[in-house]
């Protein structure tokens, strides 16, 4: 675990979370200038190579500001109209400003369900995924339109730090109106001490939360710990800082003060542990050897390669990979249900939308959603295993 706070463009994928008082005035709406300076941060980043996430609060605010409701909370059916309301408005805002600089944004509205169960978040991650790779921004929010307080994030620190592990992102910018974290709440307490960077999110960091410093934020220095402990579990890196200033992603580059979250490993280590030792698999795979071959290399496994499958699994379901010799030698989340991978295995990727109906995807199991286990061979001799464990 490294303390090293580093650049933002030493970075691969980067999530950008903004509060909703950042980008709506209680007076006089939408922020036009503060984010057509944001997007030209964004578009400064992409132009270096780097991929951008939005998770942008603010459709609630928005929404009440355009159908001038009253100050005060809100009851569940005026916060989803305003959210109706108000969602339209700041995605035309997003798609106007980033256009400015040839950027095409991409809106995706997200409930609790889909980051939590396995085949929403398995489509949720692979449009977003999509997006990215044709060059989009992706907007995302909570879908406030229809979720209840029982089925919502309720704020956006949470749900950006899980779209930063589903995405598998490297770092997580929290931007809102406090510059990072401090001993006790600066507001309430003239001594409390600013904290750089936090190597471990320990007991004593999570005391030191704060509540909600303003009427249009939801979320408070409480939501931005627990959204820490989200993204640095995943490997993701995080930083707390303020978006009050035009350029904020430019002005933490320049180093204005932030506060900075060791992630506690990598991305994908850390994914790939999930995948590898946390879930039990639901069926086999079994390969030939190119496949097997191919798999050794780093590439995804097709149903080309497939001789045979067992066990009842859905889609997204993690299934153990087992090679020419009978020995497990990988872990993956599949793409297809059994009955499904049934019909394709040993055929051709170009063979699927015929066999099954639809354009499936082209692997079996997506090398992302692949970690190779290495296990000795089942039923195997002493010194054939002793042979294994030397190339293991």
């Amino acid at each position: 675990m490294s303390a090293e706070r580093k650049s933002l463009k030493s970075h691969r994928r980067i999530v950008i979370k903004i509060g909703s008082a950042l980008l709506v005035d209680r007076k006089t709406g939408l922020k036009t200038s503060w984010l057509d300076a944001i997007c030209a941060d964004i578009a400064a980043l992409k132009a270096d190579g780097i991929e951008v996430l939005v998770v942008s609060s603010g459709a609630i605010a928005m929404g009440r500001t355009v159908l001038d409701l009253p100050s005060g909370a809100l009851k569940l059916e005026e916060s989803q109209a305003a959210a109706a309301v108000g969602q339209i408005a700041l995605a035309r805002a997003w798609s106007e400003s980033l256009s400015r600089d040839d950027i095409v944004a991409g809106q995706i509205l997200l409930t609790l369900g889909d980051t939590e169960e396995r085949r929403r978040y398995l489509n949720a991650r692979a449009t977003i995924n999509q997006l990215l790779k044709i060059g989009a921004v992706p907007i995302i929010n909570e879908n406030d339109t229809v979720a209840t307080s029982e089925i919502r994030y309720g704020d956006n620190d949470r749900l950006a730090a899980r779209v930063a592990t589903m995405t598998g992102a490297d770092l997580l910018v929290l931007l809102s109106d406090i510059d990072g974290l401090y001993t006790a709440p600066p507001h309430l307490d003239p001594d409390a001490k600013f904290l750089d960077i936090i190597p471990a999110i320990t007991p004593e960091i999570e005391a030191m939360a704060g509540g909600a410093a303003s009427e249009l934020s939801r979320g408070g220095m409480r939501t931005k710990i627990d959204a820490g402990k989200i993204a640095t579990g995943a490997g993701c890196a995080m930083i707390i800082a303020s978006g009050k200033t035009d350029h904020p992603l430019r002005a933490i580059e320049q180093g204005t003060r932030s506060s900075w979250f060791s992630p506690s490993g990598t991305p994908v280590t850390a994914r790939k542990t999930w995948i590898a030792g946390q879930l039990l698999p639901a069926g086999q795979l079994f390969l030939d050897e190119g496949a097997e071959k191919a798999l050794g290399s780093g590439k995804s496994l097709l149903p080309a390669g497939v001789r045979r499958i067992e066990g009842n699994f859905h889609r997204g379901d993690t299934v153990a990979i087992i090679g020419a010799d009978g020995h497990e030698i990988a872990r993956g989340l599949v793409s297809y249900d059994a009955e499904e991978a049934r019909q394709i295995t040993g055929r051709k990727s170009s063979e699927i939308e015929a066999i099954l109906g639809y354009a499936g995807r082209a692997a079996m199991v997506h090398r992302d959603d692949l970690v190779m286990t290495g296990a000795v061979r089942r039923g195997a001799k002493k010194e054939d295993r002793k042979e294994d464990a030397a190339h293991a």
